[in-house]
Order: structure tokens, then sequence, then C-alpha cells
């Protein structure tokens, strides 16, 4: 069972679902002020916290990329739980998160069409395979925003360095295909500002959400 933390106003329309751990707690409460700055409009923040980062938000298994600890397949659970939280369809859901969590942001999109915006600040690209899934399955949002520091593409990390030609990619890619989108780059690296980058993320799904989209209120895809 995934561990809930609430923030802003639980009756609001606009829901906000976040995967985080315990360092994206530390600054939560400064991302949901500087959203409620930036959109001036009320809206709940659900903060999903995620026992295990590398198995509960990979879609697949994949080796090690630092570190010892490889990458799990937890995320079609994960989102299973997730849904479960977005049970009452007269409200509209974004998802969005940092890092891994950006990468699970844009898979689920791909997995349902629930979520009316995803808000992927320097998400993880990277992953190995993703492009290709990303090429292979149509992302159900009319809104995404994309984001990386701009030294993060710098890595020594040969995997961690095809970052910035991976996030170009997509980018052009749901460009190409119609979804309203932005790439905004950051100054740092993967662990500056984490807080500040995510609520400019949701700031600009929430302020740039597609209303002519036909995504938005069905069920999860069927298998």
């Amino acid at each position: 069972m995934l561990e809930k933390y609430m923030f802003g106003d639980p009756e609001a329309g606009t829901v906000l679902i976040q995967p985080v751990d315990g360092h994206d707690l530390e600054g939560i409460e400064n991302e949901v002020s500087l959203i409620a700055a930036n959109c001036g409009k009320y809206f709940h923040l659900i903060a999903v916290k995620v026992g295990d980062w590398n198995a509960d938000l990979s879609p697949w298994k994949a080796p090690a990329v630092f570190g010892k600890e490889n990458f799990g397949e937890g995320a079609e659970e994960t989102l299973k739980q997730i849904l479960k939280l977005c049970a009452d369809r007269t409200k509209t859901y974004y998802i969005g998160g940092y890092s891994l969590a950006g990468l699970f942001a844009l898979w689920a999109a791909c997995r349902t069409d629930l979520f009316r915006g995803v808000a992927a600040a320097s998400p993880s690209v990277w992953f190995p395979g993703f492009a290709d899934y990303l090429k292979e399955n149509e992302i159900k949002t009319g809104a995404v925003y994309l984001s990386l520091g701009d030294r993060e593409e710098k890595s020594r990390n040969p995997v961690l360095a095809t970052v910035g030609d991976r996030i170009r990619e997509a980018y052009a890619l749901l460009s190409e295909r119609g979804v309203k989108c932005v790439l905004e780059w950051n100054e740092g690296n993967h662990f500056k500002d984490a807080d500040v980058r995510t609520a400019k993320a949701f700031s600009w799904v929430i302020n740039n959400r597609n209303d002519s989209c036909e995504y938005g209120f069905a069920e999860q895809e069927k298998d």
C-alpha cells in the first residue's frame, strides 16, 4: 500500500499526483507554495511515497546504471494503486514528478488516458528501452512539460549522458504528434532545485491544458 501525503484543498477540482521519496518530501511544501503562486488556482496535491524507488517506478527490468541496484518492473502495480486515487471523474487529474518519477509519469500516460497533463521534470528518459517505447506507443494526454538541467547531459556516465539527446527526441516526437509540449532547460545538474523544477512543471500543465483534447476522462486502457 502506498503512503500518501495531502496538500492543498481536498475539495479542489484540480488534482496533482506525484510519486515521491523522502528527499522530495523535504521540499514539497515549497513546491506547493510555488504552484499556488504560479497558477492562482485551487488544487489538491497527492504525494505518493514509493517504497523502492528503482523498483516501484520502473516499467520493466533494467541493469543498474549507477551503483549496484538494478531497476525492477513495479510501475504497473504502482499505477494501479494511483488510479484508485482518481475515482472521482468530476475532477481533473495531472501526473508528474522528478527524475524516475518523471519517467513514470510519461509511461503512465501511455497506459491510461485519465491524466489531462504530464509534468516531467528532469525525467530519466535515458532509461534503457524507453525511447523506443515512446515511439511505439501513443501518449494519451494533451499537454506534456519536459525539462532538463543544462549540465545533466555532461555526465561521465555514458548512459546518463544520453539524456539530452533522448529528451530532445521526446519533445520532437510529441510535438509532431500534436501534443501541446514544451522543453525547458534549467541551470545546473540533476540535483539542483528539484522542488522548484517540479513546481514549474505542474504549473505549466495546469496553465496550458488542452481542453480540446479527447483524452482526460476515460478508463484505464485495457490490455
